[in-house]
């Protein structure tokens, strides 16, 4: 597996999150939730919408389960697609399930999860993130933008025991 990459488009501009305003849009984001669906279950997508997949969970007093949808890269030249490795959760079987992540642009990731939770048994599958960055249109959002997004768990990284910028971000932090 391969880190993300991430094209930064200046033009469209960037968009820092600190922690607080990300609980807010959490709580933003569990209301709008609860207003129109009851779920039963929480699915984080692992790795980035486990933390505000856990949040919603929390908000709404759900169980909550992670889903592992990765990315691989077959070359620098060829595009990236997700892969599901592992499963749902057992636990969705015949329940209504929330998948949940912090951004979505094509929606690729989001479809290969909600297939996952469907072949798992759930009744019903809704999705919510905290950024919508493309074309495809989640159930739920907090945030529809085609700014890059970047949050505070990525913009540093730990290198030989310290905190750095995140080498993806440099040149966007930077300006």
């Amino acid at each position: 597996m391969s880190p993300r990459k991430h094209t930064i488009d200046a033009a469209k501009g960037v968009m820092e999150i600190e922690w607080p305003f990300f609980g807010e849009l959490s709580r933003g984001l569990a209301l709008k939730v609860a207003r129109a669906y009851d779920p039963e279950i929480v699915i984080g997508i692992a790795t980035a919408g486990v933390i505000p997949g856990a949040v919603i969970a929390a908000i709404l007093g759900r169980e909550f389960h992670s889903l592992v949808v990765s990315r691989r890269y077959r070359s620098a030249s060829e595009r990236e697609t997700p892969e599901v490795f592992g499963s749902a959760p057992k636990e969705a079987r015949g329940k209504r399930v929330l998948i949940v992540d912090e951004t979505c642009d094509s929606g690729d990731t989001m479809h290969l999860a909600v297939s996952a939770a469907l072949d798992a048994g759930a009744s019903e599958v809704r999705t919510a993130v905290a950024f919508r960055t493309g074309q495809y249109a989640p159930d739920f959002h907090a945030i529809a933008t085609e700014s890059t997004i970047i949050l505070p768990w990525d913009r540093e990284i730990l290198v030989d025991g310290e905190l750095r910028p995140n080498p993806l971000y440099a040149e966007a932090l930077e300006g």
